[in-house]
């Protein structure tokens, strides 16, 4: 039972719009569904640094060291701010263009740089996921499945958002309405990073 209640509170954690599905529904818009496909593994490997960091006790750090937690908010808020820059620096390139611009080890890398740093998950690791500790049973083993079960969840997630974007792709960015859709998509970004400095703050 309590593992079907972590698996809602999974869902509703990751259907909450937040830096990763802003992201990735970003880039799989301005850059097509196998560059997103590269930023959902980068995402993937960021939860797993999380949770593999959270079964080694590291979210009692995070906890009991306030700047710990602020210095990673920022760099967090500070970094989304970055890629919505970039993105309506580039608004007026070609898709094609974009994509030549960065490499899938690229994207990747900023996939994971985006959730690594993400408070929400900082914050579903270190409030959260405890709450469904039992007092039986080896803690370290739990953590790890119910890493294991967020990665799994919130990696369907994302790739559904990816596919989705992918779709409308054609029509969104066909003719003059694209240099407007990839600066939205920046702006987007940009209030991401803005709800994620408020939201989370402790």
């Amino acid at each position: 039972m309590r593992t079907v209640e972590f698996v809602v509170a999974v869902l509703l954690l990751e259907l909450t719009p937040g830096p990763n599905m802003a992201y990735l529904a970003a880039l799989s818009l301005t850059r097509g569904r196998r560059a997103a496909l590269a930023g959902v593994v980068g995402v993937a490997l960021g939860l797993v640094t999380h949770a593999v960091l959270s079964a080694l006790g590291m979210g009692a750090l995070v906890a009991d060291y306030p700047l710990v937690y602020e210095v990673l908010r920022w760099a967090g808020v500070a970094f989304m701010l970055f890629l919505a820059w970039e993105g309506w620096q580039g608004a007026q390139d070609s898709a094609a263009d974009e994509t030549a611009t960065a490499s899938p080890a690229q994207l990747l890398l900023r996939g994971f740089i985006t959730n690594v740093l993400n408070p929400k998950s900082i914050l579903f690791f270190v409030a959260v996921v405890p709450g469904f500790l039992t007092a039986q049973g080896n803690a370290t083993a739990r953590l790890a499945v119910l890493g294991a079960l967020y990665v799994g969840i919130a990696t369907a997630v994302h790739i559904a958002i990816v596919l989705l974007a992918a779709e409308l792709r054609p029509w969104l960015l066909k003719g003059p309405r694209s240099l407007w859709v990839r600066r939205g998509l920046s702006l987007l970004l940009a209030g991401a990073a803005a709800w994620l400095a408020f939201s989370t703050s402790r």
